[in-house]
């Protein structure tokens, strides 16, 4: 199992750390479900993601995804390179703005 970890960090903030990618994410998802659910708006800071691959784009587009359908606002701090190439890679760039 690749470490990596979800925690609050306080009011509607949350931070991601480790190796997102296809080992972790499911984890990560599941966690999410029971951290974002009080929270009014989620704000999530990348700044300790040491790795991210093709899945670890797909868990944060999910995140955005589950906001919206949760009428709360999705924000990301700190966005490593590796997932801004692969969003700009894969024309969701824009979503993550």
């Amino acid at each position: 199992m690749t470490q990596a970890s979800l925690s609050r960090s306080g009011d509607n903030q949350f931070a991601v750390g480790g190796v997102i990618g296809f080992e972790s994410v499911t984890d990560l998802l599941e966690q999410s479900k029971a951290l974002f659910s009080s929270a009014s708006a989620i704000n999530i800071d990348l700044s300790a993601v040491t790795h991210a691959d093709s899945a670890g784009l797909a868990l944060i587009l999910e995140w955005l995804r589950d906001g919206k359908h949760n009428n709360k606002v999705v924000r990301y701090q700190n966005l490593p390179a590796q997932l801004r190439s692969l969003a700009v890679i894969s024309e969701v760039d824009a979503l993550l703005t």
